[in-house]
């Protein structure tokens, strides 16, 4: 006769996996899913392909003293509003960006990206349209997506949420690297327009939409065509397409600046020499108005306003004085709004110009 103890044993050995929440079978099925979208970013120098325990990359051809240069990043809490409103390709794109837009500073060509996905349960579509993204932003880096990881982890995260990680390599030549070490005093600093708030401030901008209850559907000041939704779901703008086609036409970086948390106080003067500031001109340019209307329902003091928002400055490009117009023109040609923005000084490796 069978006893209590070994009716509750044989329960316990009929468990498995699926009881704890983790389907391997729709693992299985979401990497068939993806496969498409990652073989479209392949570059010559990927060995193998998908499926394997890591990503084989070689170095490009001809290439006298290469550099590697990585990057990591996230997209922070743009997530939990992405995730609400279905938005999903479009923080795959902001993945890559925050990371190959760093990587590009250097002067490095993205080489590869790989992704982490962590999610509390396994959503095939909404993961297949952050990868198709990504891999979107792959292909316009000219970066291939090497591998990635999504990890299912119920009771940690909630069922159907998800967070995102990702790296990415680029290569430089030895003698082509950025390093501040080529900006001069008198060089041009040139601003490239953001696409919006990109991935930066959400926090801020959550708590606003919380208190506020900004109906994100409308339009959050008159005569704008794009709802406040799409405004905030704009993706982080690629700014390597526009940096190759610089260095096609042998036009001369000094220096790059990717604008995000700490808006342009914190990184422009990352780019810069010991001995040298940015005389800014806030004047060159009117910021957004979704930007202003977030100070109005926050009642943000200005120093604050420019230390969390790009302020519609995505990317700053530090060029010789002679070069400017050039630079400017070749901008303009790519579709790129750019314009001047500002000059390097002499000075102790902060912003004039800017409100304190």
């Amino acid at each position: 006769m069978e006893t209590e103890d070994g009716k509750h044993q044989q329960q316990r050995q009929q468990m498995d996996y699926r009881d704890a929440g983790v389907d391997l079978e729709a693992g299985r099925d979401f990497v068939t899913r993806i496969r498409s979208s990652v073989e479209r970013t392949r570059r010559p120098e990927v060995v193998g392909g998908l499926g394997g325990f890591s990503g084989v990359c070689r170095l490009p051809a001809g290439l006298r003293q290469p550099l590697l240069v990585s990057s990591t990043d996230g997209v922070g809490t743009k997530l939990e509003l992405a995730q609400r409103w279905q938005a999903h390709h479009a923080v795959g794109i902001d993945l890559v960006a925050m990371c190959a837009n760093d990587v590009i500073t250097s002067g490095a060509e993205p080489l590869f990206f790989l992704d982490y996905i962590a999610t509390g349960r396994l959503g095939p579509e909404a993961l297949t349209e952050v990868v198709a993204g990504i891999a979107s932003a792959c292909t316009s880096c000219g970066c291939a997506l090497l591998g990635g990881e999504t990890a299912e982890m119920p009771g940690f995260y909630a069922d159907g949420s998800y967070d995102l990680a990702g790296f990415c390599t680029g290569v430089v030549e030895a003698d082509g690297l950025l390093d501040g070490s080529r900006i001069a005093v008198t060089d041009s600093v040139i601003a490239l327009a953001s696409s919006g708030p990109h991935s930066n401030g959400f926090s801020l901008i959550r708590k606003l939409l919380h208190t506020t209850g900004a109906d994100p559907g409308s339009s959050y000041v008159e005569g704008e065509s794009r709802s406040l939704r799409e405004w905030l779901m704009a993706p982080t703008r690629l700014y390597g397409p526009l940096v190759t086609t610089l260095r096609q036409a042998r036009l001369p970086l000094h220096g790059m600046a990717h604008i995000t948390g700490g808006g342009l106080p914190e990184n422009l003067p990352r780019c810069l020499p010991q001995g040298t500031s940015v005389a800014l001109d806030p004047g060159s340019w009117t910021v957004p108005p979704f930007f202003r209307w977030l100070q109005r329902q926050g009642e943000i003091p200005e120093p604050a306003l420019w230390n969390t928002f790009n302020l519609g400055v995505g990317f700053c490009l530090v060029v010789p004085r002679t070069a400017t117009a050039a630079v400017l023109e070749c901008c303009r040609q790519a579709g790129e709004i750019a314009w001047l923005i500002g000059s390097v000084v002499p000075g102790d490796g902060g912003l004039q110009g800017v409100p304190r």
